[in-house]
């Protein structure tokens, strides 16, 4: 059986930055493989040979901006991983590729279950890992509490960011991320104030 020709690199990325360019204008209701394959100038062929849908095409464009293959932050102590990643997650919130659009992909995956998964599998799900890496070392370093919720901790880790940032329009400052950072730690250690 012939796997058919090998993906050309230069293709693939010229489509990706056609679906963010067509996201960006035109939000992922107006997305088409059609407009995706007019401005990347490629056969559509060349899109379904990557991707059955524009689902799976989406959220790989968000998964090339979000996912870093590099390791978890290990500082060696939990307040100094907690703030490398929430650097991380005001440095991918404020490219302004990811800002352009992933808003509107939020919004859209409630009302398209099938982008939420997809979007959870190649975005959420690998930024989730890495924060529950760092939690597991401070775990076995004695940082956290045995009765810390760390799903609480993880979610709070990179909503507490989205929330100034995208949906109060606010600035997020190095001594904003110094007091989450004190915030989230205090959730781990277990005295936090709820």
């Amino acid at each position: 059986m012939n796997a058919g020709r090998p993906r050309d690199a230069r293709v693939t990325e010229a489509i990706l930055d056609a679906v963010l360019a067509e996201l960006a204008d035109k939000g992922f209701g107006g997305l088409s493989m059609d407009a995706v394959a007019r401005r990347a100038r490629v056969g559509k062929s060349a899109l379904y040979r990557r991707w059955p849908s524009k689902i799976e095409m989406t959220a790989d464009l968000m998964r090339a901006l979000s996912v870093t293959a590099d390791p978890a932050p290990d500082t060696g102590s939990l307040a100094g991983d907690v703030r490398a990643l929430l650097d991380n997650v005001l440095t991918w919130l404020t490219d302004d590729r990811v800002r352009r659009v992933y808003p509107d992909l939020i919004a859209e995956a409630q009302r398209t279950p099938a982008l939420g998964e997809a979007l959870m599998a190649y975005v959420g799900r690998p930024r989730r890992a890495r924060a529950t890496e760092v939690l597991d070392r401070a775990v076995a370093r004695g940082e956290v509490a045995v009765d810390a919720d760390q799903e609480v901790i993880v979610d709070a880790m990179g909503a507490l960011v989205f929330w100034r940032l995208i949906a109060l329009g606010k600035s997020v400052t190095a001594r904003h991320l110094d007091r989450l950072t004190v915030a989230i730690c205090a959730m781990a250690r277990g005295n936090a104030s709820m």
